[in-house]
């Protein structure tokens, strides 16, 4: 190797790798002050990239973990004031039970009502003034809130909170069907009302009610119970009313009724002598006395008709022949000819109700297609107890407003075990994502102490072979001796 004076390249290759060693022991300090591993693009440009976008969804998640905090505080807002509401309605309905009584007067009722007024207009304030950072809550515009749950767009859960005004507890949409009340105009065969009646839009299906001796499955109690079947659906219940008809004034028969003449729901009614107008109450008391086989009892209104009812809802099935069809001169009954009668159902709703197919008196009663709306008839705010009838309608309707109620608080609840869960899921992976970044932002402060150890190090050697080549130079002036 050539002698040199100009160019010294132990002393370039020493300052060289000097200055690599200073880069690498300057690059371990700056990890290790800041504790990162990329502190710039240049140190990992991709593993900046992931580590950006994870802290994007890092830090959404912790939003989302808050925001979801912040819904339950909403949730158990409203659901501290809903269960004010229901002391108040359970202190109604109280009142309402005391007001049903008899023993009371007129003035007694007067002050009942004085209270229930009172807490009429408490249910308003509660709900007119029960916010949440400035937010009506249950005034009934809460509906579809919006709660952002996730870390990016769209990640929501919705929730609506029920208007709990006095004018909207115990309102409701009724609507009841005409049954065949009269003998003569129903028919022994009735169309079975499967796939007929649609509410809603739920097709209503029904089977038999195990009572009625004809047309089971087309009576009150069975439409009833189709219905009710669908009511989670549908949000749509059902009664069946009893079913009655007006047999008329009774003429008399000496010969009185024998086997076979006369029969309900397949049950013979037999007596020895009949009077008119069924003075003696014979007749009644025949009917009567079979109306656990039957389940129709009979009796005499205030014109002096008799009058059949069902109960339960239940068809009635008349059949006369010999002296039982003269038994009712009002009444057409053939020679073994049945009639059947069938009761009416009432339908009840908290939302409108939408009869969108009806049936015709061909199935044995009538529901007329079309939309009922919500009322506010039976509401909180036209409950009056101030007469024994007032009081017992306003037991149901309380009874109802009770249920809206808790319906709301049950949704309230459901949707705050909801959020927990989604809090919990929210920090497990907030968690796991914190701990993927760490591994590519932080800096592993074990190893880069033992690199900048090894780089200090070898930048002291750099430094002293660095002194010693620049020494070397001077060899030439030996030989120039």
């Amino acid at each position: 190797m050539a002698l040199t004076i100009n160019t010294n390249v132990a002393s370039l290759n020493a300052q060289r790798n000097l200055g690599k060693s200073q880069g690498a022991l300057n690059k371990s300090m700056q990890r290790l002050s800041s504790g990162l591993r990329i502190n710039s693009a240049k140190d990992d440009a991709a593993g900046l990239a992931i580590s950006d976008r994870m802290t994007s969804q890092i830090r959404g998640l912790n939003q989302a973990a808050r925001n979801a905090n912040d819904g339950i505080s909403l949730a158990q807002t409203a659901e501290g004031a809903l269960q004010e509401s229901t002391n108040l309605l359970q202190r109604m309905r109280e009142l309402a039970v005391q007001s049903a009584n008899d023993t009371n007067t007129s003035a007694d009722r007067a002050s009942l009502q004085a209270e229930i007024s009172q807490n009429i207009s408490e249910l308003d304030r509660i709900a007119n003034n029960t916010t949440f950072n400035n937010k009506q809550l249950l005034d009934g515009s809460m509906t579809s809130a919006v709660f952002h749950v996730g870390a990016n767009a769209n990640q929501t859960i919705s929730m609506s909170i029920g208007d709990a005004r006095a004018d909207a507890l115990g309102a409701n949409a009724e609507v009841s069907s005409t049954g065949t009340t009269a003998p003569g105009t129903a028919s022994g065969s009735l169309t079975n009302v499967t796939g007929v009646l649609t509410i809603n839009n739920q097709v209503i299906t029904t089977s038999s009610d195990n009572l009625s001796t004809t047309d089971d499955d087309n009576s009150a109690m069975a439409v009833a119970a189709g219905v009710n079947a669908f009511s989670a659906t549908t949000g749509v219940t059902a009664t069946a009313n009893a079913t009655t008809v007006n047999l008329g004034a009774v003429s008399a028969d000496n010969d009185g009724i024998a086997a076979s003449e006369f029969s309900i729901n397949g049950v013979d009614i037999t007596l020895a002598d009949v009077q008119s107008a069924d003075a003696d109450d014979a007749l009644a008391d025949a009917i009567n006395a079979v109306s656990n086989q039957t389940g129709v009892s009979a009796e005499m209104n205030s014109s002096n008709e008799m009058v059949l009812t069902a109960a339960d809802g239940r068809n009635i099935q008349l059949e006369a022949d010999g002296n039982g069809e003269a038994l009712f001169a009002s009444l057409d009954l053939t020679t073994a000819q049945d009639e059947v009668i069938v009761g009416s159902v009432s339908l009840s709703s908290n939302d409108a109700v939408v009869i969108n197919t009806g049936t015709t008196s061909g199935s044995g009663m009538t529901f007329t297609a079309g939309t009922t709306s919500v009322t506010t008839t039976n509401s909180m705010t036209n409950v009056d107890i101030s007469t024994q009838s007032g009081a017992n309608d306003a037991i149901s309707n309380i009874d109802r407003a009770i249920a809206q109620i808790d319906t709301s608080r049950g949704d309230l609840g459901a949707v705050q075990n909801r959020f927990e869960s989604t809090i919990a899921n929210l920090q497990n992976v907030s968690e796991n994502l914190s701990a993927a970044r760490s591994r590519i932002l932080d800096a592993d402060i074990a190893q880069e102490t033992s690199a900048m150890t090894k780089n200090n190090i070898l930048q002291q050697a750099g430094v002293s072979i660095l002194a010693q080549a620049n020494q070397m130079p001077q060899l030439a002036l030996s030989l120039l001796g």
